[in-house]
């Protein structure tokens, strides 16, 4: 790897580590703040913004060590790197969302709505919920910022780039703290409500209304991390400009076969059939396969490249796009 592609990698690296930093901190301050607010008030929907904070709190925990595990250099034992680890830590995470937000946020909800009990000390929800928005607003806004760099780079649009991102973290934290701007006006809502008609049904709802949010949001984690295990590949627009891009290199005369697939967080493994130029004897072939495997490996995006001669008559690939080829894209082998 290049010193210029390793600097790129660890400013992401790092950008993506303190976006999780960030979010635990705000998650936990939070936590704590509508715990003491959902003991004073009584609220259903407090109950279920705690819940909903300490599920965050402990998933970042879970984030963090996706981060750490995934970026292990690769070994003997692992030639394609850890980089999947970070969607096993993040699939654990969003268990736990769906367990520990979505699940007891809905279990409490359902067993207030026959409650009698008023809730109390109204200023003091409204109060909590107001400080949670600003924190919550700080965490969300530098997931924000990342995301928007990040689709900038690849020209898509934010919230396209945060569903099809192969950076998990980037992608719960940006869910989870978007999740937990909709669920303060949700418990707000709820909270209010019951004040002003003194039915403490509307609380519940509030409650049961945030563990459905969260439910939306783990399933859609849960999906997301089971995809990129079992082998995502890389999308159409990506394999197109990774494909006008080998095909611009003097060695390469043709390419009959590209499979791009993610092992990690914006990390690939590069499987390709080329025909090269020339006609070089076989001993030579060998060497300058290895050697363009070799120079492709440099890139931070690139975990390994694997390249293979053409099968006689096999059909060049084109790029269907090739106008469309995203400068930034390039990136991805050079």
């Amino acid at each position: 790897m290049t010193e210029e592609a390793g600097r790129a990698k660890q400013q992401r690296e790092v950008a993506a580590l303190r976006t999780v930093i960030i979010a635990f901190g705000a998650n936990f301050l939070v936590a704590v703040a509508k715990t003491i607010a959902a003991v004073i008030t009584g609220s259903a929907s407090m109950v279920a913004e705690s819940a909903h904070s300490w599920a965050d709190t402990g998933n970042e925990i879970f984030l963090l060590l996706a981060e750490r595990r995934s970026a292990r250099p690769q070994d003997s034992s692992h030639p394609g790197g850890y980089g999947r680890d970070a969607y096993v830590w993040s699939l654990i995470a969003a268990f736990g969302l769906f367990t520990a937000g979505a699940v007891v946020s809905i279990t409490h909800g359902l067993a207030e709505l026959s409650s009698t009990q008023p809730a109390t000390n109204y200023a003091v929800a409204y109060i909590v919920l107001a400080v949670s928005f600003v924190f919550e607003g700080i965490s969300f806004a530098q997931s924000y910022v990342q995301a928007r760099r990040s689709a900038d780079k690849f020209g898509t649009g934010t919230l396209e780039h945060v569903l099809i991102t192969s950076n998990t973290t980037l992608r719960a934290v940006f869910a989870e703290d978007s999740a937990a701007l909709i669920g303060l006006v949700i418990a707000f809502a709820g909270v209010l409500t019951h004040q002003l008609t003194g039915d403490a049904v509307y609380d519940a709802i509030g409650s049961i209304l945030v563990g459905v949010l969260l439910a939306i949001v783990a399933i859609i984690l849960i999906d997301r991390n089971r995809r990129f295990l079992i082998g995502e590949p890389a999308s159409d627009a990506v394999t197109d400009s990774v494909l006008t891009v080998l095909l611009e290199r003097p060695e390469i005369e043709k390419v009959t076969y590209l499979h791009l697939e993610f092992v990690g967080p914006e990390r690939f493994t590069l499987i390709a059939a080329v025909d090269l130029a020339g006609d070089d004897p076989e001993s030579d072939v060998a060497a300058d396969l290895a050697a363009v495997e070799h120079d492709l490996e440099q890139s931070p995006y690139l975990a390994r490249a694997v390249l293979t001669l053409s099968r006689p008559g096999a059909q060049a690939l084109v790029p269907e796009h090739p106008d469309d080829a995203l400068g930034s894209d390039r990136k991805v082998i050079g």
